[in-house]
């Protein structure tokens, strides 16, 4: 029997099964390449498993378009694939999560195809379609990639509503019978041993679709539907069934995407939440305004990074639990996007993984994360597989941009940045493929990023998440980790600094987020070296063969962080 909230102790890895490892060497990743590498995750120190979608699908929309829940798609293999991909996690004290996409279906879906063939049967019921209106559309709602969120369908004067792609017609959640179906449908794979699900769009459930004209926020005469679809009145009807009716009787782990107000995180990871945790928004897609266009840059600080991490730390734990992550397949890598081109090093990507690593909740590292992968220089539009990359190059040029700033803004952005295959090797296809083509081009940095180089060189990010992945799960300070509660530091400058304690015991936890020297000062009972990103420094803290980097004072102690420097200090 699995202890109440065994996911709290545990981290998770995010695999885009599309790009991890194709086993059959068809270009294209595949689930027994997923089990074929369980020991390399079992090594690193994963206990979870998030395997994004691997159901049927025509893949408009890379497996978020799913048109059987039931069953495996060929191009990542079979049914068996998948129960033995559970079945040998499980061996290894591994579980896996899969994504539960229940927004909506693909357009190829049996239960779409029957709502077109009857518009009156019971199936049309099962989605939202409404009569044209003056020639067009019931309103003017944006999808989130672009364009109006209605289809047309028949002669043109019905439409159907969709929040993604148009292949990618919404359910609708106040019919019963569909509430059914999916409840159903999530405990069948439950009942096969899966540890939970990632909630995928889970926020946008309940509509609130009775305005017939919104008001324009763009070139484009649309309006953002996120603003009156997202945590609408009612849902907690919804998100209550599927907590009593699937996730709670299996103690299953459950994250979800969405975006909720301090005010809503009681109701949602609670006690009694709907979900173990939620994901958090604000510091993840600090590079996007509020209205989804990637082109437009926030010109956010550090400052402003550090108040929304300290703020969602804070706001957490009050009730429940969080999720900590940088990256995932819907972003760029996190090395893109939050540091500066010219200081992506591997001082800075070491940097980046104690800031998060350590933080109070569960952390997911996307595939790549943990070897220091970054974005790609694509040659084309032609090269990108995103959809939603084109949307959004067509929109900064009507907003205004030059193609070259469209090209950059984008291409910065683009959800494919995270989507190249996993660099494995300096072999063929970093390792991922033997196939002369693959589905996405490989990131020509594989020669010197890649898993097998890094996990032969102690000083390598890899070795470095390792390293931080243990501290979480073993030795003396795991409990403070994953149990103790989070104090922010005043943090000056370019700083963002952090107490873990539990206990009256503590550990302090100082990164440098900038490219110049900055000074902090600890309490002086923080005079251990528990960890230091450079490897240079000796157990007080001073660079080794300098005698500098510490500077005792009658009341603290002022340590010295070199650029993008992350310490981790413990007492006596």
């Amino acid at each position: 029997m699995m202890e109440k909230e065994w996911w709290k102790k545990a981290v998770v890895y995010q695999i885009y099964p599309k790009s991890f490892r194709d086993a059959d060497g068809d270009g294209s990743g595949d689930i027994k390449g997923i089990t074929e590498r369980l020991d390399y995750l079992k090594w690193l120190g994963a206990d979870v498993l998030w395997v994004c979608p691997v159901y049927c699908s025509p893949m408009d929309d890379n497996g978020y378009d799913i048109s059987d829940y039931y069953h495996i798609d060929p191009c990542f293999g079979t049914d068996e694939d998948m129960d033995e991909l559970i079945r040998e996690a499980d061996r290894r004290g591994m579980k896996i999560l899969m994504d539960l996409v229940v927004n909506h279906t693909s357009d190829e879906h049996e239960w779409f195809k029957r709502a077109l063939e009857d518009p009156e049967g019971e199936y049309a019921g099962y989605y939202i379609f409404r009569d044209g209106r003056d020639g067009g559309p019931p309103d003017n709602l944006r999808s989130y990639f672009g364009g109006s969120a209605w289809e047309p369908v028949g002669d043109g004067s019905r439409y159907y509503f969709h929040a993604f792609g148009k292949k990618q017609p919404d359910l609708n959640w106040e019919n019963e019978k569909v509430r059914d179906e999916i409840i159903n449908m999530v405990n069948y794979w439950l009942d096969k041993g899966l540890g939970g699900f990632r909630v995928d769009a889970i926020g946008n459930l309940k509509k609130n679709l009775d305005i017939s004209r919104y008001q324009p926020d763009g070139e484009d005469g649309l309006s953002y539907a996120g603003t009156y679809i997202l945590n609408q009145p009612g849902i907690e009807k919804y998100l209550a069934e599927l907590r009593d009716r699937a996730f709670k009787p299996h103690n299953s782990m459950t994250v979800a995407e969405v975006s909720v107000s301090d005010d809503e995180l009681e109701e949602f990871i609670g006690k009694d939440g709907f979900f173990s945790m939620v994901f958090d928004f604000s510091y993840a897609d600090i590079d996007i305004p509020k209205t989804g266009e990637w082109y437009l840059d926030t010109g956010w600080t550090t400052a402003d990074l550090r108040e929304n991490i300290f703020h969602s730390q804070l706001e957490t734990q009050k009730c429940g639990w969080g999720a900590l992550y940088l990256e995932n397949h819907d972003q760029p890598r996190s090395v893109n996007k939050y540091l500066p081109p010219e200081d992506i090093n591997d001082h800075s990507k070491k940097m980046l993984a104690t800031l998060y690593m350590l933080l109070r909740g569960t952390p997911f590292i996307y595939q790549g994360q943990e070897i220091g992968m970054t974005n790609i220089n694509m040659d084309s539009l032609a090269d990108y597989d995103d959809i939603a990359t084109a949307d959004q190059y067509k929109r900064a040029l009507e907003y205004g941009m030059t193609e070259d700033e469209a090209w950059n803004a984008v291409s910065r952005r683009s959800r494919d940045n995270s989507r190249t295959p996993m660099q494995w090797d300096n072999g063929k296809n970093a390792g991922f493929s033997s196939a002369d083509n693959v589905w996405l081009k490989v990131n020509p940095n594989y020669e010197h990023i890649n898993v097998n180089a890094e996990s032969r060189d102690e000083t390598s990010v890899l070795q470095y998440y390792r390293k931080l992945v243990s501290l979480r799960k073993e030795g003396r300070y795991a409990d403070i980790i994953t149990e103790g509660e989070f104090r922010p530091c005043e943090s000056e400058g370019d700083t963002i600094c952090y107490v873990r304690e539990k206990d009256g015991r503590g550990l302090l936890v100082l990164n440098n987020f900038g490219k110049r020297q900055e000074s902090v000062t600890a309490e002086k009972r923080f005079n251990k070296v528990v960890s230091a990103s450079y490897g240079d420094r000796d157990g007080e803290g001073n660079v080794k063969g300098s005698g500098e980097g510490r500077r005792d004072r009658a009341d603290a102690i002022e340590y010295v962080l070199r650029p993008y420097e992350s310490l981790v200090l413990a007492e006596d």
